[in-house]
């Protein structure tokens, strides 16, 4: 009686991806490049109130290469949703998504901001449409957070971004005359910061929020810097001054807590460190720039700034570049 050896069965080869450029790019390249804008934007600023031309030529270049990183990541990541549309809401269903996606829409605001001197029209125009994106991005992200499951309901830090992300929009709109939509804009921001803020605070008293996301809670300094600039911009000077001292108090618990922010290393999600940051320097010389030590405050935050946004950029450019960052981040594909 002979006996049949069993067969052996290879594993079927694994699927490869379809074909096709730009399938999976991650939104996380989004907050370094929004960084970078905010960056350039408050070196133009320095160099404005210092009538350093040199400064304020660099200033130009530094924005005009920072335009065309954001136009080039655009284009990369809208490749995805042209493929197949459905891909905004799985995009949207994760944390570094939905952060990655705000700052995208908040890069065109600040892009309609460093146009303002250049192509009036064409900024007025981007800042609407931002305005629009952000409307339908914070409609989508509210369905999402309702379908999906009870525990993923609760306050981060990114919904400033998508709710409080509007106070971008005066940076151009200022400058184009339009103040009373500005000033609107100001008080309703204002009021969704402050609850915002107070529901992070009560969140973050009862449950600390794990390792790899702690970077987030650096975007709490944004809303109340660039409150306190567009409150200078629109000639509230207590207002800004407030706002701005409200900006250091936070600035100053963040660096205090700093190691404890920063305990799990190095991640993508750092990119959420740097438009806070030079938003913070912007804020500084925009509530104190007609004394020195406020000029001199300003601009060693956005020293600290350049040092921060170039290197995080930098490394989440090298981790995109390498295929890392769409698993890193766990981005979707198209």
């Amino acid at each position: 009686m002979t006996t049949e050896r069993p067969r052996h069965f290879p594993p079927p080869p694994p699927l490869a991806p379809p074909p096709g450029l730009w399938r999976r790019t991650p939104p996380a390249i989004f907050p370094p490049v929004m960084g970078l804008l905010g960056l350039g934007l408050g070196w133009r600023f320095f160099g404005q109130i210092t009538g350093l031309e040199t400064l304020a030529a660099l200033a130009e270049m530094l924005l005009g290469a920072a335009v065309l990183l954001y136009g080039f990541c655009a284009v990369a990541w809208l490749a995805k949703p042209l493929r197949r549309p459905g891909v905004l809401i799985d995009e949207l269903r994760i944390l570094p998504g939905r952060a990655g996606m705000a700052a995208g829409v908040l890069g065109l605001s600040l892009v309609a901001a460093v146009l303002v001197p250049y192509a009036p029209g064409l900024a007025q125009g981007l800042v609407l449409l931002a305005m629009l994106l952000l409307a339908a991005l914070g409609a989508l992200v509210a369905w999402v957070l309702l379908a999906g499951p009870q525990e993923q309901r609760m306050v981060t830090p990114v919904f400033h971004l998508i709710f409080v992300g509007y106070i971008l929009a005066p940076l151009s709109l200022v400058p184009l005359g339009q103040l009373g939509v500005a000033r609107l804009i100001f008080w309703v921001t204002l009021a969704l910061a402050l609850m915002i803020w107070a529901a992070s605070a009560w969140q973050l008293a009862r449950r600390v929020p794990p390792a790899p996301l702690r970077p987030l809670l650096a975007i709490h300094l944004a809303p109340a810097s660039l409150l306190a600039t567009v409150a200078a911009m629109l000639g509230w000077g207590m207002v800004s001054a407030g706002s701005a001292v409200l900006a250091l108090a936070i600035l100053l618990a963040l660096v205090g807590a700093g190691r404890w922010l920063l305990a799990a290393g190095f991640s993508p999600l750092w990119g959420a460190l740097t438009f806070p940051l030079a938003a913070c320097g912007a804020a500084q010389l925009y509530a104190f720039g007609a004394y020195p030590a406020g000029v001199m405050l300003g601009a060693g935050l956005l020293l600290a700034a350049s040092a921060l946004t170039l290197t995080v950029l930098w490394r989440v450019l090298q981790a995109w570049a390498r295929g890392q960052l769409a698993a890193r981040t766990n981005a979707a594909t198209a």
